[in-house]
């Protein structure tokens, strides 16, 4: 009799189109344990599920959305909603590669990494959707976007088509969005711009110009790309570039200084979170290698405390050949991938008191560029995966400017047999003799 009450008054709600609320508890898909601190949302509504996985929600919206970290997301329509629902999440831990825009579009890369996905353990993919120059891959609904000139080049011309079949062959999209290096929307907007001490547009080492992270326009137009990946299906939106230019003698529309920079980085990323709520996505965010081991803000704004506090997954960018200075007791980083990416993992997790899951970390797949130009192949390779998986993150992504991928150092897939390279397609000794200019700082290199 409780149940058909509690179900006409859910109904009556329906229809009024007032909130409605919800309640039940989230288990693991495969133990049918329950999975405590799950985020559970509805509209714009989100709560977290207690120790014993309960959770109770009230919102408006025709889709109850669940996650947690160290699990994939499910989303459920309220009308197949029971009173007090049992429902399950599968533990995912991504393995991912990256493809730039260009990448995506090329048949000839993205079957390669296709491929590798089959046979390895490589089980996602990181796709950049709006890159350093600021153009958006993919068509936006999004005013602004072209006014700039953001959409000249569109090279996912059916973005949702796209992210539902590697959604159907079990692989987990990660939409990459650079944020505030973005040239289209400086040049187009100089009032957004980062500017020299004389006044005119500044541009880094790459010629490239800055957007001004104080500005709340450029944080809303950055969220609003965000929000059209997450409205075409993607699982998780990772910011990169969401710091400051570490160049000197740069202007701002507020003042410079470390307290500043860090609330405006944090604040961004808060805000996004926010507006993300409706599409129970994952978030997280690039930072430089050396902010873990740093105690300030690295001078761009960067603060792993605070960052912590405002994403689902924080991804050091733990690149050997950009540690110049190495790490205590490991001056030349790119002769020991596994103490630098262990290390640094275990440091990240000290200052911050943070679990291992709420890390993923970027790992090299290129040759070093920065310590006599040594190839950085299989060897090195497996020897940053373990050190992931042996400090227990949230999986691991590895980063080739050239999209180029081979099995050498790659875990395979159970039960399939892999013999050597992938092919024509790339191996590690193609990969690039440049850095991937992500890593890189425009001005100099922060220190430890």
């Amino acid at each position: 009799m409780n149940k058909l009450r509690a179900s006409l008054a859910l109904l009556l709600l329906l229809v009024a189109g007032r909130a409605v609320g919800y309640s039940g508890m989230v288990v693991n898909a495969a133990t049918d344990k329950p999975i405590p601190g799950a985020f559970v949302t509805l509209g714009d509504a989100v709560v977290r599920t207690t120790p014993d996985g309960r959770f109770e929600i009230t919102g408006e919206g025709t889709m109850l959305g669940l996650r947690a970290y160290g699990y994939g997301r499910s989303q459920i329509p309220v009308t197949q909603l029971q009173s007090n629902e049992t429902l399950p999440l599968a533990p995912f831990t991504p393995k991912a590669l990256y493809l730039s825009s260009y990448g995506i579009d090329s048949t000839l890369l993205r079957d390669s990494a296709l491929d590798l996905i089959k046979k390895t353990a490589l089980n996602a993919v990181v796709i950049e959707v709006k890159n350093s120059r600021g153009m958006i891959a993919f068509r936006a609904r999004i005013p602004l976007a072209s006014e700039i000139g953001a959409q000249k080049f569109i090279t996912i011309r059916h973005v949702r088509s796209l992210v539902n079949d590697l959604h159907k062959r079990g692989i987990y999209t990660i939409a990459r969005i650079v944020v505030f290096k973005d040239n289209a929307l400086a040049t187009a907007r100089p009032d957004l711009a980062v500017r020299t001490k004389a006044g005119a547009i500044w541009k880094d080492r790459q010629g490239i110009s800055w957007t001004d992270p104080f500005q709340r326009k450029v944080w809303d137009y950055n969220i609003d790309v965000a929000v059209e990946a997450a409205k075409d299906g993607f699982d998780e939106i990772q910011f990169d570039y969401v710091r400051f230019p570490s160049a000197k003698d740069v202007v701002f529309s507020r003042p410079n200084t470390e307290a500043n920079r860090v609330a405006a980085i944090s604040g961004f990323l808060a805000e996004a979170r926010k507006r993300l709520i409706p599409y129970n996505v994952f978030l997280s965010a690039d930072i430089f290698g050396y902010v873990i081991w740093n105690l300030n803000d690295t001078g761009i704004g960067q603060s792993l405390k605070d960052l912590a506090q405002e994403v689902d997954y924080i991804s050091p960018m733990l690149y050997p050949s950009t540690f110049q200075y190495g790490i205590p007791g490991y001056r030349n980083p790119v002769l020991h991938p596994h103490q630098i990416v262990y290390l640094s993992l275990r440091k990240a997790e000290e200052r911050t008191g943070l679990p291992p899951v709420r890390f993923r970390p970027w790992l090299q797949a290129f040759r070093d560029y920065a310590f006599g130009g040594r190839p950085f192949g299989g060897k090195e390779i497996a020897a940053q995966i373990d050190a992931a998986q042996t400090f227990g993150s949230d999986g691991w992504m590895l980063w080739n400017p050239r999209n180029a991928y081979s099995v050498a150092g790659l875990p395979p897939k159970p039960g399939v047999a892999m013999n050597g390279h992938a092919g024509r397609r790339g191996t590690q000794k193609e990969t690039s003799a440049e850095p991937p200019s992500r890593n890189i700082a425009e001005g100099t290199s922060p220190p430890v």
